[in-house]
């Protein structure tokens, strides 16, 4: 399957200096195109308080409507009826955004995941988990990745094969309560997209240059902190192995998405 590497929004936290991206994955299958997450939509633009709450004001996305999934999905010639399936890292409104845009896609996550935005508890979920991203009554499709099988090591895994073989949905609860990573077979590399596990290249790679802006924001609003640690550790060894066939990328790091791009870092 050919993957596309898209930005589906731009956000400038303070003192972030490269700022953030929405990383988005459109896959083309064989009958159909596929999105991994959906980042920002256009309803996102025309209603910013209601569509991504208080979290706008420290966050501080652009709402350029040209970066929105529907829009870059026909930029690149495709219809953007043919993306019949889109797969959630989680429920949160920088992920969610686009899936208005693409009301007849079925949307496909963790049933941990769609329980915790149905039933929210405490200030950071009731935050995080905006009715408004549901009003246009999604297709949700509940997947539980079974414990007994794995993908690279990591344990609860389920490959979605009613949208097509090569994509695999992959447990990796932490920063919400049902968020899961998503691999694709790229043909001849794997595409391992962790979602917001970790937010910035440097919590992985080894350099240990993240931003403290960045940091505090993923502590604050993580379900679970201790998980959180523990996944930067198991992806930060996965990074050292440095697999050929394996290319690893987040929703937020500008200089991960360059690289899937097969663009210069910064």
């Amino acid at each position: 399957m050919r993957v596309h590497s898209l930005n589906c929004g731009t956000m400038r936290p303070v003192r972030t200096p490269d700022g953030l991206v929405c990383h988005v994955l459109l896959i083309e299958g064989p009958n159909s195109l596929t999105l991994v997450d959906s980042g920002l939509g256009l309803a996102d633009a025309a209603d910013p308080a209601g569509r991504f709450g208080e979290a706008r004001f420290y966050v501080r996305p652009t709402f350029d409507t040209a970066e929105a999934a529907i829009n870059q999905v026909k930029a690149l010639g495709f219809d953007p009826r043919d993306v019949r399936d889109i797969v959630l890292t989680h429920f949160d409104a920088d992920h969610t955004g686009g899936l208005a845009d693409f009301p007849w896609a079925k949307v496909h996550l963790t049933a941990a995941e769609n329980f915790a935005a149905t039933h929210p508890k405490g200030l950071i979920e009731k935050g995080r988990y905006l009715r408004t991203h549901r009003i246009h009554d999604p297709i949700l499709v509940e997947h539980t990745p079974s414990d007994t099988e794995q993908w690279r090591g990591f344990p609860g895994a389920k490959e979605l094969t009613d949208i097509a073989t090569g994509i695999v949905l992959i447990n990796l609860p932490g920063h919400s309560r049902g968020h899961a990573a998503v691999a694709v077979d790229a043909g001849d590399h794997w595409i391992m997209h962790v979602g917001d596990s970790f937010y910035h290249h440097g919590q992985v790679d080894g350099s240990g240059k993240a931003p403290f802006a960045l940091t505090a924001m993923e502590r604050v609003i993580a379900h679970d902190w201790k998980t959180v640690q523990g996944n930067h550790n198991r992806l930060a060894q996965l990074w050292q192995q440095a697999d050929p066939d394996l290319v690893l990328v987040n929703a937020h790091c500008p200089t991960l998405l360059d690289l899937a791009r097969g663009k210069p870092t910064r």
